[in-house]
């Protein structure tokens, strides 16, 4: 009978309780939050070089009727909630002061559509960099989150 010698048995006692606090903590997030809006989908885009300009996406998916009516993050000193539409042909960007979100209907962000603008960069919004932002709600509440900086969309929150 072969048995485990015992380094390897203690790798795969670490791999296992590293596995088990994350999906613990992951468990006990979910079990106690009380969070007014779910963000999901978060991803921030990178910048090109020179570019003092980004964007964030994310869906929110609100527990009752809210409105946000503001955004910071420690990358910038200034976002606004934009949307962009076709109109007589020509691609429009606007800006929302406020975002009303609606119990339990998912409200997304995206390319092309509603967006995050973040202006005057404080630095290049690099791949693998996290981004910090807080959320305002109309009644104070607020919601905080961290998001790496990805070309891609990540795993749900």
């Amino acid at each position: 009978m072969k048995s485990l010698s015992s380094p390897n048995l203690n790798y795969y006692a670490l791999f296992l309780l590293l596995c088990l606090s994350a999906f613990s903590v992951q468990v006990l997030a979910l079990a106690s939050s009380k969070e007014l809006v779910l963000i999901q989908d978060a991803w921030v885009r990178p910048s090109s070089p020179g570019q003092d300009v980004g964007a964030a996406y994310m869906t929110f998916l609100s527990r009752q009727d809210v409105m946000l009516i503001s955004i910071e993050s420690d990358v910038t000193n200034s976002i606004e909630i934009h949307n962009m539409s076709m109109e007589n042909g020509v691609m429009k960007m606007r800006m929302l002061e406020t975002l009303a979100l609606k119990a339990g209907k998912p409200y997304q962000l995206s390319p092309g559509g509603f967006h995050l603008m973040l202006f005057d960069l404080k630095k290049p919004l690099n791949a693998g960099e996290q981004v910090k932002f807080v959320l305002t709600f109309k009644k104070k509440n607020k919601a905080f989150f961290k998001q790496n900086v990805s070309a891609m969309v990540q795993a749900a929150y």
